[in-house]
């Protein structure tokens, strides 16, 4: 045992150097003299790129004329066959005091033509008698909004805001909205 251990001894830096031979790192470096070793080319610096040529003055743009928005066309808003039954049912409902089939019906027509400000109109007036002016308000306001091009439709969805903001004690704020220039 001890004869291997003294080879292990011997044969291990000679193993180690061998293995590191192979490696770059211990590999010797020539060294060049000062005069020989390549030098680094300078160049010199570049002048500076001409300034550009004053330019001609530039006129401002003409001002672009702003075409006036289009006209919105004008569009009477009628009840298709489906709603208007559906409408005369809702009125005879009303009529008989079934405020809430009377509303249910209005929203069926609704389900059937949900872009129409005459629908919304009818519900409003229906949430009105049910004594209800803040939903009455919000259908006359989605009736509003949705009856552009219909100056009959707005009118009637004024109405409709005016008499709910009545209804809610808001006096003023429904003679200020029945005055606007578009309710005439």
């Amino acid at each position: 045992m001890a004869q291997t251990s003294f080879t292990l001894n011997r044969a291990l830096p000679v193993l180690v150097l061998a293995l590191l031979g192979g490696c770059s790192l211990f590999r010797p470096v020539a060294v060049m003299p000062p005069e020989t070793q390549p030098q680094p080319v300078l160049k010199a610096p570049e002048a500076p790129a001409p300034a550009p040529a004053p330019a001609a003055p530039v006129s401002p743009p003409a001002p672009v004329e702003k075409a006036p928005p289009p006209p919105v066309p004008t569009r009477e808003y009628q009840l298709g066959p489906a709603a208007r039954a559906l409408v005369a049912q809702a009125h005879s409902q009303s009529a008989r005091g079934d405020l809430p089939s009377a509303s249910a019906t209005v929203d069926r027509a609704l389900r059937i033509e949900p872009s129409n400000p005459l629908l919304w109109v009818e519900l409003g007036r229906i949430r009105l008698a049910e004594n209800d002016p803040h939903q009455a308000e919000g259908c006359g306001r989605k009736a509003l909004a949705l009856a552009t091009g219909d100056k009959a439709a707005r009118i009637q969805a004024g109405h409709l805001i005016a008499d709910a903001l009545r209804a809610a004690h808001k006096n003023q704020e429904a003679h200020d909205f029945e005055s606007q220039a578009w309710m005439n």
